[in-house]
């Protein structure tokens, strides 16, 4: 009696829940079910541009006061305040690189990289001879001389052949590299000749690197060579290959449009 009187209690319980959910969702109706009612659609609000509330640059020159809070920021670009200091010379402008390139001679590395990351934030072209100077200089770090040089073309390519001239012939192989790298974005016959002359360099990753350079500024395929494990000696004859070519066609070489990366389809 007691497993009869659950099963009756069970299924009156089923049949009013099957009852109300086909009552709600129309199941028993094909005009009404779920998958045929279209609910009226409305348009989300347009978008509202924000308010611009970034500060512009300053382009005015500097007021005496601006002046000495420029020269007071010059130790802060190194420490917990680095950022806000580089900030704020981002804000004085154009006018305060006259000041801010003092601090490539002050004796702390991490104020002199500062320093150059900054002029790149704040595309300080008036900076870059400077930053050549800094790039040229033996007694500088390498990590610095190197973020000098890219930063200097990236601002100002047409100042960078001579820096890449005297760093083609540093002691320093990983200063000899980035002049060999960096000098494929310096569209100028000018380093052509020194990047050949870096063909045949003691360290492999910087001919190699040179090599590279050569192909991207110039285009020339010379005969097939296996560059990635080659020795000085295999170097020092395939270069005569370049210099042949640079001899032939110097005069009236121009470097041609770099090559765009192709759409996907």
């Amino acid at each position: 009696m007691k497993t009869t009187h659950v099963g009756v209690i069970g299924a009156a319980v089923f049949l009013c829940l099957a009852w109300g959910m086909d009552t709600v969702y129309g199941w028993s109706d094909p005009e009404r079910s779920l998958w045929t009612v279209q609910m009226p659609y409305e348009a989300p609000p347009g978008s509202q541009d924000a308010p611009d509330v970034s500060v512009p640059p300053n382009t005015n020159p500097l007021s005496p006061e601006e002046l000495a809070r420029a020269e007071a920021l010059l130790p802060l670009l190194e420490g917990k305040q680095e950022f806000w200091a580089m900030g704020e010379f981002v804000h004085l402008g154009e006018s305060s690189i006259p000041v801010l390139v003092k601090a490539l001679a002050m004796p702390s590395p991490r104020v002199r990289y500062n320093t150059i990351e900054t002029l790149s934030i704040m595309k300080g072209v008036s900076g870059v001879p400077a930053l050549i100077g800094t790039a040229k200089d033996v007694n500088e770090i390498p990590r610095v001389r190197e973020h000098a040089l890219r930063v200097a073309i990236r601002l100002d390519p047409s100042k960078a052949p001579e820096a890449i001239e005297v760093m083609a012939k540093d002691l320093n192989p990983s200063v000899r590299k980035a002049a060999a790298f960096e000098a494929r974005y310096v569209r100028q016959t000018a380093v052509i000749p020194v990047l050949i002359s870096m063909v045949t360099d003691d360290e492999r990753f910087v001919a190699l690197s040179a090599v590279h350079s050569l192909w991207i500024l110039t285009r020339y395929e010379t005969e097939f060579h296996d560059w990635d494990t080659s020795t000085k000696q295999d170097r020092a004859v395939w270069v005569s290959e370049w210099v042949q070519w640079w001899d032939d066609h110097k005069e009236v070489f121009e470097i041609p449009e770099p090559q765009r990366p192709k759409r996907k389809p």
